[in-house]
């Protein structure tokens, strides 16, 4: 089986169709089908593979396109990548892993003390938390450590 994603004007993506391989062998047959059926271009329907995630194929083969296309997501023509939806804007594309990141990068590991009572402690569960308006205020701050179960 194989998936397409419906891209709009504005390389959003609108939904996903699954596609029995007799109609699609290629993605040029497949985009064909699909606008015989559908009436959108067919330069606007984009093979997206169920395996790929952060430019990893899961079980093993080559990855496809970056990340599996979901509704909302982001079609970037440019690196024929699909991103999810920017979570914030001072995030930027890292088009090798096909993710959002933080103008900070990675948050702060926890502490050992933060981390054995997340994993012992039902009364604390440390993450961090990005805060883009804390950001925006003072460029080297963003993220902010939370207890959930506080």
């Amino acid at each position: 089986m194989a998936h397409f994603a419906k891209i709009s004007e504005e390389n959003i993506v609108l939904t996903v169709n699954k596609v029995n391989d007799s109609n699609a062998p290629t993605e040029q047959a497949g985009q064909e089908f699909l606008e015989r059926v559908h009436g959108w271009p067919a330069h606007l329907w984009k093979q997206t593979s169920y395996n790929t995630e952060k430019n990893v194929h899961l079980t093993g083969g080559t990855p496809l396109r970056g990340n599996y296309a979901g509704i909302g997501y982001i079609w970037d023509a440019t690196n024929e990548i699909f991103f999810s939806p920017k979570p914030y804007p001072s995030w930027t594309k890292d088009v090798a892993n096909a993710t959002w990141v933080s103008p900070l990068g990675n948050p702060p590991a926890l502490t050992s003390e933060q981390q054995t009572q997340n994993d012992d402690d039902a009364t604390h569960l440390w993450t961090y938390v990005w805060d883009e308006a804390a950001y925006q205020a003072d460029n080297t701050a963003g993220w902010n450590l939370t207890d959930l179960d506080a």
